[in-house]
C-alpha cells in the first residue's frame, strides 16, 4: 500500500490581546462619531490597545506563542523556524521574529517577518505547509500578529474606529492522515497600493519633520473602494477552493473571513451561499488586527472545532492582496 501523501497540519494554537479595551463610547471623546455609527458601519464596539510604551508587536506574539508551547508541553529547541505575519515590525533594519525566537529560547529555529497585510497568516501558513511538506521541517511556528493602534491616527474617524492590537500563533507539524493544509487560491494587484497605504515611513518617502507634521505616518484607506475589491476578492477566493475540491456550502464547518468590516463579511457569505452560523466572528470585541484576526478566530473558536471538519480561511488586505486556503482540521480539542 503506497505511503500517505504528506500533509501539514495545525496541531495547537495559543493567542493573546492586551488587556485595555478601547470602547466606542471612548472613542467617542475623540472625534467626531458615535456608538450606533460605529456598529452599523462596522460592528465593531471595542478593541484591545497595548498601551505600554516599552513594548510592541514582539511581546504580543511571544505570549500567543508560549501559550502553544505550554498547550504541546514543548521545549522552544524544538522549534525549527518561526515565520511572524505582521505589519508592525518591532523596528525597521530588524528582523522581529529572529528577535521572538531569541526571547523565548527557540535557540535552533530560523525564522522571518512575512508581510502580506491582512492575508499575512494565510500566506504565512501556507509557506509553512510547504516547507513541512518538503519532509525538511517537522516543527514551525506561524503567527499572525500586529500592533496596529501605534498606526493609527486618533484624529481620524474613519480609520481610528477599526485597528486593535493583538494576534495568535499555530504550530504546523507533518501530518499523514491527509488533515491539515489541503489547498489555497491567492492572489495580489498593487493597484491597491493608492487606496490603503502608510504615505510616509519608507523608502518611497522617507520621515521628515514635513511627514510628521502632515501626519503621513498613520494608516490611510479608501474605506468604499476596498469594500467593493474585498467583497469580490475573497467571494472568488472561496468559490474556486470550493469548486477545485468538490465541496459545497454544506460540506463547510466553518470560514474563518478577516475580520476587517461586518458588512464586508455578510456580504461575501451571502455570495458564496453560506449561512452566518458558519462564519467565525470576533470583529465586537477585537475589532482588525490585521494579520492576527483569521488565528483569533481558531483560537477562540479552538474548543467547537472537530478532527476533520472543512474550514476555509479568507481574507483581504493592502496591496491589494487577497485569497483562500482550505484546511481539515487535524484534532479534537482535548
Amino acid at each position: 500500500m503506497p505511503d500517505q501523501k504528506l500533509t501539514a497540519a495545525i496541531t495547537a494554537i495559543g493567542g493573546y490581546v492586551p488587556d485595555y479595551r478601547l470602547t466606542n463610547q471612548e472613542l467617542e471623546q475623540l472625534v467626531a462619531t458615535s456608538n450606533d455609527w460605529i456598529v452599523t458601519r462596522t460592528g465593531i464596539k471595542e478593541r484591545r490597545i497595548l498601551k505600554d510604551p516599552e513594548k510592541a508587536t514582539s511581546d504580543l506574539a511571544i505570549e500567543a506563542i508560549n501559550e502553544v508551547l505550554r498547550k504541546k508541553n514543548l521545549d522552544p529547541k524544538e522549534i525549527e523556524c518561526i515565520i511572524c505575519c505582521t505589519m508592525t515590525p518591532d523596528m525597521q533594519l530588524t528582523v522581529t521574529a529572529a528577535y521572538i525566537a531569541w526571547k523565548i529560547g527557540a535557540e535552533n529555529a530560523w525564522g522571518y517577518d512575512f508581510t502580506a497585510a491582512c492575508c499575512g497568516f494565510i500566506f504565512g501558513l501556507t509557506t509553512a505547509a510547504s516547507y513541512i511538506e518538503s519532509g525538511r521541517y517537522k516543527k514551525i511556528i506561524v503567527v499572525g500578529v500586529d500592533n496596529m493602534s501605534a498606526f493609527v491616527d486618533y484624529q481620524d474617524r474613519n480609520t481610528c474606529i477599526l485597528f486593535g492590537d493583538g494576534g495568535a500563533a499555530v504550530l504546523v507539524e507533518p501530518n499523514t492522515e491527509g488533515l491539515g493544509v489541503i489547498d489555497s487560491k491567492f492572489g495580489s494587484n498593487g493597484y491597491g497600493r493608492q487606496l490603503m497605504n502608510q504615505k510616509a515611513g519608507g523608502s518611497l518617502k522617507p520621515a521628515t519633520h514635513e511627514t510628521v507634521e502632515a501626519r503621513e505616518h498613520f494608516a490611510y484607506m479608501d474605506g468604499k473602494a476596498v469594500f467593493k475589491y474585498a467583497v469580490t476578492c475573497m467571494s472568488e477566493s472561496i468559490t474556486t477552493v470550493m469548486h477545485r475540491n468538490n465541496l459545497t456550502p454544506d460540506d463547510i464547518a466553518w470560514v474563518v473571513p478577516h475580520q476587517a468590516n461586518l458588512r464586508i463579511i455578510e456580504a461575501v457569505a451571502k455570495e458564496v451561499g453560506m449561512p452566518m452560523e458558519k462564519v467565525m466572528l470576533n470583529i465586537e470585541k477585537f475589532g482588525n488586527t490585521i494579520a492576527g484576526t483569521i488565528p483569533l478566530c481558531l483560537w477562540e473558536w479552538e474548543p467547537r472545532l472537530k478532527k476533520g471538519d472543512n474550514i476555509i480561511l479568507v481574507s483581504f488586505g493592502g496591496g491589494f492582496t487577497w485569497g483562500a486556503t482550505l484546511l481539515k482540521w487535524a484534532y479534537d480539542p482535548a
